[in-house]
């Protein structure tokens, strides 16, 4: 599996790009892996605030439905509208086209409860 070095990962699959005070979330190539085709993507408006570790979407999967939970506390700033019309975007590439949202974070404290690489491969066994 890709799990590149340079992000932060949680143990719900999500990856975090941190960028000053702006941070962009997607899910793991594990995770879409693990969920097959995706066929839906459910995410949040811009402006709505979100609190670290609660559910803010969802994706759909011809096997399941998962829920996404925020790796940090913050207002989204942007959403990937793309992912409305083609979810399969977070299969090709859920590190670039495949991103779900820019999060302005509130609290950078919490970014040191994420995982690094290292660890996030540790615990996938990827």
């Amino acid at each position: 599996m890709n799990t590149p070095a340079n992000l932060k990962y949680t143990e719900n699959h999500e990856w975090a790009n941190v960028e000053g005070n702006r941070v962009t979330v997607g899910i793991t190539d594990f995770a879409q892996h693990e969920l097959g085709d995706i066929v839906f993507v459910e995410l949040p408006n811009e402006g709505d605030e979100l609190e670290a570790g609660e559910a803010f979407g969802n994706v759909e999967s011809v096997k399941t439905v998962s829920e996404l939970y925020a790796p940090v506390s913050g207002k989204v700033i942007a959403v990937n509208s793309a992912l409305i019309d083609d979810p399969a975007k977070v299969n090709e590439s859920p590190y670039g086209d495949g991103w779900m949202i820019v999060v302005e974070i509130s609290d950078s404290s919490q970014l040191d409860g994420l995982w690094s690489a290292e660890t996030y491969s540790e615990k996938t066994g990827g």
